[in-house]
């Protein structure tokens, strides 16, 4: 007992000299106060802005890959006054736009420097004290596109040049974008042509001025221009002109055959036979053909931004992979920029966006983007469901389901922004595109069953996206709106299904609809057509069902399941695989060396890796031989699936 009082009275002893030691406030000692609020910014009013807005852009500075450019902007009154440069990115879902490559700003009236001040909140604000007399504003400025991949996107090559008004707009605080009238012209370099959804006004020169419209849709018509280009009608005689408009690194990778042609022209056709409506007076497809300008894919109402290999065309049979692209950004103007979610639409582009609904806008939009480019010929039958059986096997194994449900990587354009991820399998990634197609294609061959293929997913596509035929004013909808409409196909528990599937934990993923479309996943040790040219697409070795890994051709490993054999002997992506069971590395005698452990009698996977400045060997427990996901059909199974992906008569 002696031993404990001692020993909690030298505690007590040492506890009361610390308390002494922590300073205590004098009474009339100062304490840190919150700063004031900054003066808020006026919010969106639906009424028209007085006046017109000009922007003029200089985009001839291939060298520097430099804009200038040169805004006018009316102003009412004298006083503070609060100009905007765009935050969050229609089609992008984030608050992405480039501000950092906003350089040079400068602001004058009537001849003379008025200073600005960025706002310190929202930083994409900038106020002006405008002086008595002052009817309007010059706004000069520089949007430095990059000079080099690590800088951002490419935008600007000595061939061509990708303008998206979004980075060089500035606008009014205080209205709807709707409401203010912008005129907008373009200098190209000489000899070049353009495609926009934008229409002319004139051209002088190497100037384009384009006719009085709105913001709203000035940063919805960007332009695709080039020293290559042609443009192509693809249905001369329908409701609306569509243009297939071709931007190309040289000259001869515009030579498009005629049955290459037909199947963009069946495109279109495939989609009206779908929706039964259009919602554009006009649409273009803007395409680069090439492998110098940064990747794209964004779709707008009367446009969309698409870059496919430079041999898109002239190597056909070869560049099937990723074909959907067109597919699905043209769906976007129905499903995305017509019918849009209510917590997505906004009067203006700093207003936060919402993405809740990502996996109608988008999941929905990726399953019509495959139906269709089946249906066009885009993708051959074989090569669709070849790439159904790929989606299946990512989802069915991606362990991120485990405590992710899909709905809540509807906040990943915003969280990650699209950044690489050390953990994708584990982490998810803007899951609700690809698993929000297993979502629809399950609801899509549960109507067909249960209705004896008398009702389909695409009844609901017309009832939701065909509605106000010919009008592209947005018309928004909620969760309820997308019950009611599957309940006026076929009465379910719709909402039940939708929240179970998007809003759950699942453990696996949700493949019901290949079984009711007659097929079923299995795992072969020969890869389909379809991933096979997709190595050699992305040159790399993928081997994320077997070994659990995929590595590039120069040995690095680009990503790492979790969970599985790799993940299991402690690799990550980003070290370098120096030798395979002794030998310097290649793809093929990583399979070969796979293959070989099935074996008992044959040893393991052993990789020399480099990890920085260290090497270690690591032995991979796995003898499961070469595993490729594809489709089997079920027998005797109704091929409501082989109908799905049928063109429409």
């Amino acid at each position: 007992m002696k031993a404990l009082f001692f020993s909690v009275s030298v505690l007590s002893l040492v506890a009361t000299a610390a308390m002494a030691q922590v300073p205590t406030p004098a009474a009339n000692q100062p304490m840190p106060e919150a700063a004031s609020t900054t003066p808020p910014i006026e919010a969106p009013r639906d009424v028209p802005y007085a006046g017109t807005v000009k922007v003029a852009v200089d985009a001839t500075d291939l060298d520097r890959k430099i804009w200038n450019v040169t805004t006018t902007m009316p102003v009412s009154k004298a006083g503070d006054f609060v100009f905007l440069y765009p935050q969050w990115v229609p089609g992008g879902h984030s608050p992405r736009n480039d501000l950092d490559k906003l350089a040079g700003l400068v602001v004058t009236a009537n001849g003379k420097r008025i200073p600005w001040t960025r706002d310190v909140v929202s930083v994409n604000a900038f106020h002006v004290d405008v002086p008595a007399g002052v009817t309007e504003l010059q706004i000069s400025y520089q949007f430095l596109t990059a000079v080099e991949a690590k800088v951002g996107r490419t935008e600007v090559t000595p061939e061509m040049l990708n303008l998206q008004w979004l980075q060089v707009t500035m606008y009014p605080a205080g209205y709807y974008t709707r409401q203010i009238p912008i005129d907008a012209s373009v200098k190209l370099p000489d000899g070049w042509k353009l495609a926009t959804a934008l229409e002319t006004a004139k051209t002088e020169g190497a100037t384009t001025t384009f006719k009085t419209t709105t913001v709203e849709t000035l940063v919805d018509s960007p332009i695709f221009a080039g020293k290559y280009f042609k443009s192509i009608d693809l249905d001369p005689t329908g409701p609306a002109p569509v243009r297939l408009n071709l931007v190309a690194d040289s000259p001869e990778l515009l030579d498009a055959k005629p049955e290459h042609i037909q199947i963009h022209k069946d495109l279109v056709q495939q989609a009206y036979k779908l929706y039964g409506s259009h919602h554009y007076d006009h649409y273009d497809f803007l395409v680069f053909l090439s492998d110098k300008i940064g990747g794209i894919g964004l779709e707008h109402h009367r446009s969309s931004e698409n870059r496919v290999v430079p041999k898109y065309f002239t190597e056909w049979d070869k560049s099937f992979v990723g074909r959907d692209l067109l597919s699905h950004e043209y769906t976007h103007s129905w499903n995305g920029k017509f019918r849009r979610a209510a917590d997505l639409w906004t009067p203006n582009l700093n207003v936060p966006m919402r993405d809740s609904m990502m996996w109608v806008y988008e999941g929905q939009t990726q399953y019509w983007g495959n139906v269709l480019a089946a249906r066009s010929g885009l993708l051959t039958k074989q090569q669709a469901l070849d790439s159904l059986a790929a989606t299946a096997a990512t989802y069915d194994n991606r362990r991120g389901r485990d405590w992710r449900p899909v709905q809540d990587t509807t906040n990943d354009p915003i969280i990650a922004n699209r950044k690489p991820l050390s953990w994708l399998s584990y982490q998810r990634s803007e899951d609700y595109y690809s698993e929000g197609l297993l979502v629809w294609l399950d609801a899509d061959t549960l109507i067909r069953e249960k209705t004896g293929g008398k009702k389909s997913l695409d009844d609901f596509a017309k009832a939701f996206f065909g509605v106000d035929n010919g009008s592209y004013v947005s018309r928004t909808y909620t969760f309820d709106d997308v019950v009611s409409t599957l309940n006026g196909v076929y009465a379910y528990d719709w909402a039940t299904f939708l929240k179970t599937r998007i809003q759950d934990v699942q453990e696996k993923a949700p493949l019901d609809g290949y079984a009711r479309g007659g097929y079923k996943l299995v795992y072969t040790d020969t890869p389909t057509e379809f991933m096979k040219t997709a190595e050699s697409k992305s040159k790399s070795t993928g081997l994320p069902y077997s070994l659990g890994l995929s590595v590039g051709s120069d040995g690095v490993l680009s990503d790492v399941q979790w969970g599985g054999p790799a993940f299991k002997a402690g690799l990550t992506q980003g070290l370098t695989v120096v030798a395979v069971n002794g030998e310097a590395f290649d793809g093929d005698k990583l399979k070969a060396a796979v293959t070989a452990a099935v074996k008992p009698e044959n040893p393991l996977v052993e990789l020399l890796i480099k990890d920085g400045s260290r090497y270690r060997m690591v032995k991979i427990d796995y003898r499961g031989g070469l595993r490729y996901p594809r489709l089997e059909k079920i027998p005797g199974a109704p091929s409501r699936l082989d109908d799905i992906l049928t063109p429409r008569k």
